[in-house]
């Protein structure tokens, strides 16, 4: 079997080989954490969830297994499926990523015709936005203009080539269709440069490069993608704006992404703060100076999705906005909403008519550092102050300026760090924490029951709407090899959900794993029977035609039944994580991955807890005692209800003489005596 990479210039087939080397370098743990900060918790890592917004981390990933699964939205996977979602790449390009990440060689072989026309228009995107990055800086240092007017700015500015080439910096030429005429001669499409925003096309059928004549800062993706750019202007034409962006597209979205995370992201994991400044050429200056863990929002209001990036990787943000009015202002909208998602903000704010750029170009980056450390401070202690007098003198504004406050410290999740800020606030502003206290909880409140009717309200629409979850088309992922199995059935509960989601549990952690049953032989001799958990399983349930209620779970079963049958390998992690049908992954995974974890401190306690592992054949077969059990317990309750609506006496002494014969097998089976069950 072989899987082809397509991009715009050349494809590369992988066969079976290389990906079965890619996936056994491959390090779980390594991968997802280039993008969430995650902690140790046992044998698992934990952190927040990436694909949904939770304060709470409910992410956990097991480098064992070298799967991940999310307690909350359900999302599941290996180490390729994290980079298809997260990331959005095709399974190839997710497998190509990783060889090159563990440096395990791919051969590139040309595209065909035929598989240039295949190629989905995401990667066309992709491809000419790193086309366009390339071509920028390239012009900045091999061209004659580009050095004179690009470069020249740049370093005008004060910034090296290290820096430069760092964040990829480039320069586009003035003329009208430059990096058009080049694009086109390199075979992309104008389809594809229109919708990047490259290129911008008149109805007269006229076109232009939409960043001529601006040095260009190219925006990246978490994982070093090209995404989209913004442009400085050069020239002095009153009416020429002073920053171009591109245009939001399938790929690039500006609310939810930010300048220089890329470059920033492990220096924030390692610092665990985050600066937030407003422009690029503040990022970059801040990098040049040491402070590496830096970023901005890109040409927009800071949003919440933005928050939530940083949130990958600290809960510590601390804003640098220019000491002015406007920057004080601009403050206070960002601080509500990191306030929101259960962050801690800190503020430092510069002198009149200086920013972190022009501050270190001026001061140094020693200083610069120096004056972070030394004026950064909580910013809501800082708004308090900032208005203490001037409540002292006006009543009226006295409380609307307590209003103020007090909605803002409604947002902050910790109960406990809200009334420290309410014991802050009523002293500066001589009011009784009482009072203050009442206001808070009203507010609080307030906003529960608002967030309650919104989510009650978007699930009533989505209800009426018939809207349902979606997944992604998966281009030229591997099929699992028992497609029979891959229809999609619902996960519903039954009244032996505790009972089957325990047999299934073990078949997929311990399905291959090895156990003995001890058994006297025919001269009474003591000797062990080896067989694996799954034999055991689906001999015992299928020898009394035993069936679960829920249909996911005899999926399941279904699934390892035929592998015993057959003699062919058990599924295993790495089969789940590459399932199509998402309920069979996302159920699977979340079986394997155990979010808890025996407390180290029963032993120092002398307690001696017995480990799962270390009595998997008891494990094993209480499950299915249970299990049969329980599947008794229900037919003679079944029994028992038919009995009382059936006329018949005939029908009546069968069903009794059923229900005793039942009895019978209950009763060896609470004596731990395995016996087949009649249903």
């Amino acid at each position: 079997m072989s899987y082809f990479l397509c991009n715009f210039a050349f494809a590369t087939m992988i066969n079976k080989e290389t990906i079965d080397k890619i996936m056994d370098a491959t390090q779980i743990v390594d991968v997802v954490g280039e993008f969430v900060s995650l902690k140790q918790r046992g044998t698992n890592h934990i952190g927040c969830c990436p694909f949904h917004n939770e304060k709470t981390p409910s992410f956990y990933v097991s480098p064992s297994k070298g799967i991940y699964k999310c307690f909350g939205c359900g999302e599941a996977g290996n180490a390729v499926g994290f980079l298809m979602k997260h990331e959005h790449y095709t399974y190839p390009e997710a497998l190509r990523y990783l060889a090159k990440k563990y440096n395990i060689e791919i051969e590139e072989e040309e595209q065909s015709d035929e598989e240039k026309a295949r190629q989905s228009e995401r990667d066309a995107l992709f491809h000419v936005t790193e086309f366009a990055q390339k071509y920028f800086a390239e012009l900045l240092y091999e061209d004659d203009l580009g050095r004179a007017i690009g470069l020249s700015y740049f370093h005008g500015r004060g910034l090296s080539d290290e820096v430069i080439k760092k964040f990829g910096l480039g320069y586009c030429m003035d003329e009208w269709s430059n990096f058009t005429d080049h694009a086109r001669k390199s075979g992309y499409s104008d389809t594809v440069l229109e919708k990047t925003g490259l290129t911008i096309f008149k109805e007269d059928g006229k076109s232009y490069d939409r960043f001529r004549g601006r040095v260009m800062f190219p925006i990246f993706s978490v994982s070093g993608r090209v995404l989209g750019f913004s442009g400085r202007v050069l020239s002095k034409e009153k009416q020429a704006a002073k920053y171009v962006n591109s245009p939001d597209s399938d790929i690039y979205l500006k609310g939810n992404i930010l300048y220089g995370l890329y470059q920033a992201k492990n220096a924030i994991v390692r610092a665990d703060k985050c600066y937030l400044v407003e422009g690029n050429v503040d990022v970059i200056s801040m990098h040049q100076s040491g402070v590496e863990n830096t970023v901005a929002s890109c040409g927009t209001a800071l949003t919440s999705p933005q928050i939530r990036l940083i949130k990958r990787y600290t809960n510590n943000i601390t804003v640098l906005y220019d000491g002015d009015s406007a920057g004080i202002k601009a403050t206070l909208k960002a601080v509500n909403l990191i306030l929101a998602e259960g962050m801690h903000v800190r503020t430092v704010l510069f002198p009149d008519e200086e920013d972190p750029d022009s501050y270190a170009q001026k001061y140094g980056s020693t200083q610069l550092q120096e004056y972070l450390a030394s004026h950064e401070e909580n910013f809501l202690l800082y708004r308090m102050r900032l208005v203490s007098e001037e409540v002292k003198r006006d009543p009226i504004r006295k409380v609307e300026l307590e209003k103020e406050i007090i909605n803002t410290i409604a947002l902050v999740p910790d109960t406990l760090e809200r009334n420290e800020y309410v014991k802050q606030c009523a002293h500066l502003f001589g009011t009784t924490e009482e009072s203050l206290m009442r206001v808070l909880n009203r507010t609080v409140s307030n906003n529960v029951q608002k967030a309650w009717k919104e989510a009650e309200q978007s699930a009533r629409q989505q209800h009426t709407e018939g809207d349902e979850p979606v997944a992604e088309p998966q281009a030229e992922e591997p099929q699992p090899d028992n497609e029979q199995f891959a229809a999609p059935i619902e996960d519903k509960l039954s009244q032996c959900e505790a009972q089957e989601m325990k047999i299934v549990s073990l078949l997929v952690n311990s399905g291959a794993k090895e156990i003995q049953q001890p058994y006297k032989d025919e001269n009474d001799n003591p000797a062990v029977y080896e067989f694996r958990v799954a034999e055991l399983i689906v001999s015992e349930l299928n020898a009394d035609k035993l069936h679960f209620d829920n249909a996911l779970y005899q999926q399941i079963f279904d699934l390892y039944d035929h592998c015993v049958a057959e003699g062919t390998p058990l599924p295993d992690a790495n089969y789940f994580a590459q399932c199509q049908d998402i309920v069979m992954r996302n159920k699977a995974l979340s079986l394997m991955i155990d979010p808890y974890k025996i407390s180290d401190l029963w032993e120092k306690k002398g307690i001696y807890v017995t480990k799962p592992e270390n009595r998997l054949f008891e494990d094993v077969k209480e499950s299915i005692y249970n299990f049969k059990s329980k599947k008794l317990r229900l037919r003679m309750e079944e029994i028992d209800r038919k009995l009382k609506q059936e006329s018949s006496a005939e029908e009546q002494l069968m069903l009794i003489a059923e229900k005793c014969e039942l009895k019978k097998i209950q009763v060896k089976i609470e004596h731990d005596i395995l016996n087949r069950v009649i249903v």
